[in-house]
């Protein structure tokens, strides 16, 4: 149920990849603060059902191809046909890719076409279609992009994967640079590992081992974590985009918020 006090009460956001992991964190918390929730993705029948639960007084599912200009463009267009604008705009939908041992020695470059696509191409035209929305509303509205740890350290994630994440992070400095002018705010959020079913998949076929529980991988992840004491998980990243989307960021514009316990910025490689 919304909340008539929540920090995004009377706001509408469309949320990207919002049918699991991330995106379904960040659905039921924007709904819980008030906002009006449209799910994008391409697995309907779990958004449909999220969608279902949250009620449909504040949240519809859209079927959203990230990678098709007229999938987002329809997508824009069903929003604010059935609220009658947009405010925030988190553009979390994203692949890991191939989980293999690569580098840009062996690159396969249909998977790093895929990557792309998805990852960046996908983020761009939300990005833009989003800012078109709202510059022609006179909105000052908030887009939000999904980053990762990647967009800062390398040698954690896939090749192409890593080169996605550092691209996002020049989309979003672009966007803020571009769009101040109109008093829209554009942000990254960055969290380091964190269990969706997405990165389980990509842990099973990394380590060649579907039984592998959520429970060993999270200790493992927790094991090379520097905050000990917190697991991350899917809710402390959907509230990190919360404080992006609120008013209570109301000046914060170009900003990689990372989300990785203090792990990008620490090097405990020559202690005893």
């Amino acid at each position: 149920m919304a909340s008539s006090n929540g920090r995004l009460t009377g706001k509408v956001a469309i949320i990207t990849g919002g049918a699991r992991g991330i995106g379904e964190a960040a659905v039921r918390l924007f709904v819980e603060n008030g906002a009006m929730v449209v799910i994008a993705d391409v697995l309907d029948e779990e958004g449909k059902k999220l969608a279902e639960e949250m009620g449909a007084h504040t949240c519809a599912f859209h079927h959203c191809d990230v990678t098709v200009e007229s999938d987002i463009e329809a997508l824009l267009h069903f929003t604010v046909s059935k609220w009658g604008k947009l405010d925030i705009m988190y553009n979390n939908a994203g692949i890991l890719g191939n989980a293999v041992s690569e580098d840009v020695l062996n690159m396969d470059m249909d998977n790093f076409d895929h990557v792309m696509s998805v990852n960046l191409r996908g983020m761009a035209l939300g990005v833009k279609h989003a800012a078109n929305a709202m510059v022609n509303a006179g909105t000052r509205g908030v887009i939000i992009c999904t980053g990762s740890i990647a967009t800062v350290m390398a040698g954690l994630s896939p090749v192409a994967y890593t080169i996605s994440k550092h691209a996002i992070l020049g989309l979003v400095r672009a966007a803020a640079s571009n769009l101040g002018k109109h008093g829209i705010r554009v942000n990254c959020v960055s969290p380091s590992a964190v269990l969706t079913p997405l990165a389980m998949d990509h842990f099973h076929r990394l380590f060649g081992n579907q039984n592998l529980s959520m429970e060993v991988i999270q200790a493992s992840c927790d094991n090379s974590s520097n905050l000990k004491g917190h697991s991350l998980t899917p809710l402390d990243v959907a509230k990190a985009a919360l404080y992006l989307a609120s008013e209570d960021s109301n000046f914060v514009s170009g900003l990689n918020l990372i989300v990785d316990g203090g792990f990008s910025i620490t090097n405990h490689s020559f202690e005893t």
